[in-house]
């Protein structure tokens, strides 16, 4: 089965849709984006995430401290850092006792446990741009426990991890109407396409 997570939420309606769906993991982005929310609001939202859900607190940049403030005032179980972030800001957050999730793209170390993070994400060049990439060439290189991201939607996720063939998937954008705003239609779309794929 493929671990789905599904990430920049911020409405109680998708995280309730999400969970219903049955998606193993739900996003909430405390970083510049579109989708950027306050660690209060993250807070409400995880509030509603069941235990076997993986609630993850995504950043990108922000030092470990500032980090480690929003993930204990958010209630996350998991942290996301995204980009190039050195090895140091995940050894600084491991006493957290949290899930870590190194975010990066296909040029990067893409060994799970390398920076002793618990998941690695394998995004597209430019992350974000919700645009479709060349899943097909990290096929084989990621080790261990990793999500393909970048460019997914309910119409070609299936194509996207019989390419690559990671051990999950994550979308952000490919369930949105606009910049920041999810669709529940789009979401339950999505994980019934990865649930058929796999």
């Amino acid at each position: 089965m493929v671990y789905v997570k599904i990430c920049g939420l911020s409405e109680p309606e998708h995280v309730a849709t999400a969970v219903e769906a049955g998606a193993d993991a739900i996003g909430f982005v405390m970083t510049r984006s579109p989708r950027r929310i306050t660690p209060e609001r993250a807070a409400e939202l995880a509030a509603a995430v069941p235990a076997h859900v993986l609630s993850v607190g995504v950043f990108r940049g922000e030092d470990p401290e500032t980090v480690r403030a929003a993930a204990l005032a958010s209630g996350v179980r998991a942290i996301q850092l995204h980009g190039r972030h050195p090895h140091g800001d995940f050894t600084a957050l491991k006493d957290l006792g949290l899930r870590l999730i190194r975010a990066v793209d296909a040029e990067a170390d893409l060994r799970c446990g390398a920076y002793d993070e618990d998941l690695l994400l394998v995004d597209a060049p430019h992350a974000g741009s919700g645009l479709p990439w060349d899943w097909a060439a990290v096929r084989g290189r990621p080790s261990g426990q990793w999500l393909l991201a970048g460019g997914l939607t309910p119409a070609n996720v299936t194509e996207a991890i019989a390419a690559a063939g990671p051990w999950g998937v994550d979308v952000s954008s490919g369930v949105e109407t606009s910049p920041g705003v999810k669709d529940s239609a789009l979401i339950r779309d999505f994980l019934r396409a990865v649930r058929d794929a796999g």
